[in-house]
């Protein structure tokens, strides 16, 4: 917003102590996290209602700290990087679900022969907090800090459908930019998912990849999803029927252990 503008927001603004050049960071932060392309210094002024001239100190500052980094693949512009989730991550309750869950997803991926994910809901995405590469030559896997749109997510499915009406009704608030069709669709989904305890399907965005989730259940509902990206491999290791036997009885455990903390 411009200088005028944060003038006449002031007014109204009955804050004692204000930081100006922190909430300039934030937004920028805060710009950074909902856009799904990395954006140019003029595109984030642009939509901030701010000059260049304004920002580009605040993100030289926010790259030097490692907060943001230039994009990859030839594209202009910044993205975040996962220094905020590495932080975020350190807290107590995300720091004990992933201390409980990684041994079993560990053990998981022995089982199956298959890489294995953790992804938990923030705000209108999941993101994922934790991973087991597979542990043969090939495989498929996603990287931590990886976040995509709730509705568009096959671990989207088991996060919102283990919830409670009151949940999935904010979480559905959150969300942004869908189409009542989609968001429609994606509830169908959800509510299929707890029918069957488990998610079942070929992967929306990779070829040859099934993907394979369930819920990891707290007293409230689900406090995250398991994910295996199914790939076929010679030899085979397991079936997918198999792997998904496995991977139920994994995200149980993790389900069981975590109930001992609450």
């Amino acid at each position: 917003m411009t200088d005028n503008a944060q003038e006449q927001a002031g007014d109204s603004d009955n804050r004692k102590y204000k930081a100006p050049a922190l909430e300039k960071g934030l937004d920028i932060l805060e710009l950074l996290a909902a856009s799904g392309e990395p954006l140019t210094t003029s595109q984030m002024a642009a939509q901030l209602g701010r000059s260049v001239s304004e920002l580009f100190r605040m993100v030289l500052a926010l790259e030097y700290r490692g907060y943001i980094v230039a994009a990859e693949d030839g594209r202009d512009g910044y993205t975040l990087s996962n220094k905020l989730f590495t932080l975020g991550i350190a807290r107590a309750p995300t720091k004990t679900l992933l201390e409980v869950a990684l041994p079993v997803m560990s053990e998981l991926t022995r089982q199956i022969g298959q890489s294995c994910h953790m992804a938990v809901a923030s705000g209108d995405q999941v993101v994922v907090i934790g991973r087991i590469e597979s542990p043969g030559d090939l495989g498929f896997s996603v990287r931590v800090g990886y976040r995509r749109p709730l509705i568009q997510a096959t671990s989207g499915r088991p996060l919102f459908g283990f919830q409670s009406p009151e949940t999935r009704a904010l979480m559905l608030a959150k969300i942004d930019g869908a189409s009542a069709a989609d968001i429609e669709s994606f509830v169908r989904q959800a509510d299929a998912t707890v029918e069957r305890g488990y998610v079942s399907n070929a992967s929306d965005f990779v070829d040859g990849v099934t993907d394979l989730s369930a819920p990891v259940l707290g007293s409230r509902g689900a406090l995250a999803a398991i994910t295996v990206p199914y790939v076929k491999t010679k030899p085979q290791v397991c079936t997918l029927e198999q792997a998904l036997e496995h991977l139920r009885v994994a995200a149980e455990k993790v389900s069981r252990q975590m109930s001992e903390y609450s």
